[in-house]
């Protein structure tokens, strides 16, 4: 017997309107959901951007409002960015990493190895003057809070993947990457597995929400598309529960540090 053909359905959300802080960004996407009569069922996913739960959550900050440190001055002139923006990335930051001209690469207090801290200038409204936006403190806390919030308006418990687009060592242009998880595993371990011809796995662990966040980015775009949501279904029940933590690499296992 032939095997049944496996698919996914990806399909952006329309009718998102524009977020500002302190909107109830669940019952935005449920009110969205619901005129788009795209009805959800048990094991669905939501893809969300990061921009419109930053928003939502108030991480917009005034560059006006910004006073720099000596060192946010000093580190400005050596990666050519306003000491403004400099100094937000380093209230956000842990450890730096990488310098050069236009470029900061840090560890984030949220434990993401990233350029300028996740901080994004682009899709805001600078009419009163330059802002910046931050990632949210607890992206997974955040994914947690939408997940319930929708299932308070549907009565179906998604999953919820909140998505950023990262660049990686040795590679080339962003991805979207889960930097908040809930309802669905973060680092899927297939270890002891057997592959097909009946050989246990030994090192294989999937970015699972990893995949997931590039999945619906791949619909979102990066520019003035306005596709903030995405719904996924299809995708096989599983038991593992996870958070985007789960794929941060432990400092003694990081060779690109």
């Amino acid at each position: 017997m032939a095997t049944p053909a496996r698919e996914l359905l990806i399909r952006a959300v329309p009718g998102v309107p524009m977020v500002a802080a302190g909107d109830e960004l669940a019952a935005i996407v449920a009110d969205a959901l619901d005129a788009a009569d795209m009805r959800l069922a048990p094991g669905d996913v939501l893809v969300i951007a990061q921009k419109v739960v930053s928003k939502a959550e108030g991480r917009l900050v005034r560059l006006a409002e910004v006073t720099p440190s000596a060192e946010a001055e000093k580190l400005a002139v050596e990666v050519d960015k306003d000491p403004r923006l400099v100094e937000l990335i380093l209230r956000e930051t842990d450890e730096v990493s990488r310098t050069r001209p236009g470029a900061l690469i840090v560890r984030d207090k949220r434990g993401l190895m990233l350029a300028n801290a996740g901080i994004d200038q682009s899709n805001v409204d600078h009419a009163g003057g330059e802002v910046a936006l931050l990632l949210p403190i607890d992206p997974d806390a955040s994914a947690r809070a939408i997940a319930e919030g929708v299932a308070a308006h549907t009565g179906i418990a998604p999953a919820v993947v909140i998505v950023d687009s990262l660049g990686r060592a040795w590679r080339m242009g962003t991805v979207g990457t889960a930097i908040g998880v809930h309802g669905l595993p973060g680092l899927l371990d297939l270890r002891g597995q057997a592959d097909l011809h009946g050989r246990a796995l030994q090192t294989s662990e999937l970015g699972f929400a990893d995949e997931v966040a590039a999945a619906g980015s791949l619909l979102m775009g990066q520019a003035a598309e306005g596709c903030p949501v995405v719904l996924i279904r299809g995708m096989a029940p599983m038991a593992e529960r996870g958070t985007a933590r789960d794929l941060v690499r432990p400092a003694h296992m990081d060779l690109f540090r």
